[in-house]
């Protein structure tokens, strides 16, 4: 899953960017309001971590534009700001979570997780496409009963087909989504991926699940 991390303490940002990546998360990084709000605008994320005070433009700014075009990216609020009169405001405007520093990795980690179940209506944290199993609980696949594993970029790749299963997802919205801005891979990788892939979850079964729209990207279904 891909979160924007809006931090403009360049040390804290980078701990948490780091942070996040080592537990499985694509994570793009912007340390001003003005920047969060072009990504956000620019981006598909799955959430975004925001602090209050930022240069050009406030976190409570940035989510009311953002709101105002209709963006319902999950917002958590990471801040200083502790009082109880910005905790309500926060809320109020459109926040999904409020968090205040210092703060705990691990309870920031929950609420993220947390916040992604309630973006996608699914409490289960379970993806199911026909008889494939996607469990982001224990990071374990299943098709049928045969244990599929996965390394972890293959895993995001799967996770992305599979939460929008019977959609045509294009090379562009597949590297957009499992690579961060700045990376230079090509959509050369996705297909090596692809073919990774389809080669632990369609081999030696009749009925292929991942299916290729020629001119077009790629497109997991059930039949």
């Amino acid at each position: 899953m891909r979160l924007l991390v809006v931090e403009d303490e360049r040390d804290l940002n980078e701990i948490i960017t780091k942070a996040l990546i080592i537990n499985g998360y694509v994570v793009d990084s912007c340390f001003d309001g003005q920047e969060a709000y072009e990504y956000l605008s620019l981006g598909e994320y799955d959430g975004a971590i925001l602090d209050i005070m930022l240069p050009k433009l406030n976190g409570f700014d940035v989510l009311e534009r953002i709101r105002n075009k209709g963006i319902q990216t999950p917002i958590l609020f990471l801040t200083a700001r502790d009082s109880k009169k910005d905790i309500i405001h926060g809320l109020d405007s459109g926040a999904d979570d409020y968090i205040s520093k210092p703060f705990d990795f691990d309870e920031l980690l929950a609420r993220i997780r947390v916040m992604l179940r309630k973006k996608v209506e699914n409490r289960e944290n379970i993806y199911r496409c026909g008889e494939l199993v996607v469990n982001c609980n224990d990071y374990t696949v299943f098709r049928k009963d045969k244990s599929i594993s996965l390394s972890a970029k293959e895993f995001q790749l799967l996770l992305y087909l599979v939460r929008n299963k019977g959609i045509v997802l294009t090379r562009e919205q597949i590297e957009n989504n499992l690579w961060h801005f700045d990376s230079e891979n090509s959509s050369n990788v996705i297909d090596v991926y692809i073919r990774y892939l389809r080669k632990k979850i369609d081999d030696g079964y009749e009925k292929k699940m991942i299916h290729t729209v020629r001119g077009v990207g790629y497109q997991l279904k059930a039949e």
